[in-house]
């Protein structure tokens, strides 16, 4: 029972201290979800940097096909495309892809 009352009080001083994550917002105002961004690793690419092949999206600043089913595939709410990638960097895997709805 005492060996468990540091533990608990590690715990309450962990929960009131721990800073929460948060995403930042996109340049129109909206914010990118915290599962996609943390910090500054989304930001809006030119719709020419991504083409629908057949087995996805296609972005062509590293040639990476991200699958129209994939969980990282996003709405975007401005009609521009969007890429997440680690610290913003062209050459990482994609965290999330903002995709504009068709006909937007």
């Amino acid at each position: 029972m005492t060996r468990s009352i540091p533990k608990c009080i590690a715990l309450i001083i962990f929960a009131f201290t721990a800073i929460p994550a948060a995403a930042h917002d996109a340049p129109a105002g909206w914010s990118y979800d915290v599962a996609c961004c943390h910090n500054k690793d989304c930001r809006p690419i030119p719709s020419s940097s991504v083409k629908e092949s057949p087995r996805g999206y296609l972005i062509t600043i590293d040639n990476e096909v991200v699958p129209y089913t994939d969980a990282r595939i996003k709405d975007s709410p401005d009609g521009m495309y969007h890429w997440c990638t680690a610290n913003g960097r062209n050459d990482t895997r994609t965290i999330c892809l903002y995709v504009p709805p068709r006909g937007y």
